[in-house]
């Protein structure tokens, strides 16, 4: 059971990882799509920003929802140390 435990500590942390990344990369698109617009301007720009949040930021807040939970999930699994309540002192 240990070594499962230690596996699948390991891909969760792969994946979290991978799933940070993406985030970080979707979060970086979003901005350069809003410097783009305001350098567009006018109708074009109002249908940019539009997109951005009407579309894509649900995509970005429900793939950092999940890599949020793996990233907890890997910590349950791993028993890390922060997630043990301390002991009581008698």
């Amino acid at each position: 059971m240990k070594q499962f435990r230690e596996k699948a500590a390991k891909v969760l942390s792969y994946v979290y990882g991978i799933g940070i990344a993406v985030a970080l990369f979707a979060g970086a698109l979003s901005v350069l799509g809003y410097v783009v617009a305001m350098i567009a301007g006018g109708d074009t720009a109002a249908q940019i920003c539009k997109f951005i949040y009407k579309d894509f930021y649900p995509v970005i807040v429900y793939l950092s929802s999940i890599t949020i939970l793996l990233g907890l999930l890997k910590m349950y699994v791993a028993g890390e140390k922060s997630l043990v309540p301390p002991k009581k002192k008698k």
